[in-house]
């Protein structure tokens, strides 16, 4: 898989270190001349090629190779330059995924597929997220956002006493387009089947459209 990265800083750099590391292509551009020599010179990270470039410039993205990129990171510490490198990447090149940060959570709005953004990544309300899912049990927490928020990535703990606890996957009877992705057992990761038991404890994880996601969270939160 071909990934173009836009942005070299410490965000840029671990996700390139990251995919290169499980095969895939990486270039990243950066806009900042030492950035991209200090790269060069120190060879970091390792099998990952960098470009110097401002990815907000068409002239910049088709000399990196855009249009052959299978996905598109925007990354930078800027929302108003993610925005812009999606667009680009999604209306210009026709990039299949493009992914996009959030710096500022109050930007969150904006980043969806009229910016040709498929998914978009806040780190505040991941954080706070993971940390509701941390202390609570019994709550359906939202964890990432899909194709501009109609699609949902979701977690709940099954609380002591659920009506769920020894039932099987196949008898949630979750709507058609919902689905349980995974349960997490004791540090365990259990991918569901249809005879797949739930116990009190799981973490059971659910990928939710906007039409099935009241449904599902009465479902797996009912006492």
């Amino acid at each position: 898989m071909r990934v173009i990265i836009a942005g070299g800083g410490s965000v840029g750099r671990f996700i390139a270190e990251q995919l290169h590391g499980q095969g895939h292509s990486v270039l990243i551009i950066d806009n900042d001349r030492d950035v991209v020599s200090r790269a060069a010179a120190s060879g970091e990270p390792i099998g990952v090629d960098w470009r110097e470039g401002d990815a907000c410039e068409i002239e910049a993205l088709t000399a990196a190779g855009l249009s052959e990129a299978d996905v598109v990171a925007a990354v930078t510490g800027d929302d108003e330059d993610n925005l812009v490198i999606s667009l680009l990447a999604k209306q210009e090149f026709g990039v299949p995924r493009v992914v996009a940060r959030v710096n500022n959570p109050k930007n969150e709005w904006l980043f969806n597929e009229v910016w040709g953004v498929d998914v978009s990544v806040s780190t505040p309300h991941l954080l706070a997220a993971l940390v509701e899912e941390a202390v609570a049990v019994g709550s359906f927490i939202r964890l990432l956002s899909f194709e501009g928020g109609r699609a949902k990535l979701a977690e709940v703990t099954l609380a002591e006493g659920s009506p769920l606890d020894g039932k099987t996957i196949e008898e949630l009877r979750v709507p058609r387009d919902a689905t349980v992705v995974a349960v997490l057992r004791n540090g365990r990761l259990i991918v569901p089947r249809g005879d797949t038991l739930l116990r009190a404890g799981d973490e059971v994880i659910v990928l939710v459209t906007t039409d099935s996601e009241d449904e599902v969270n009465s479902l797996l939160t009912s006492s």
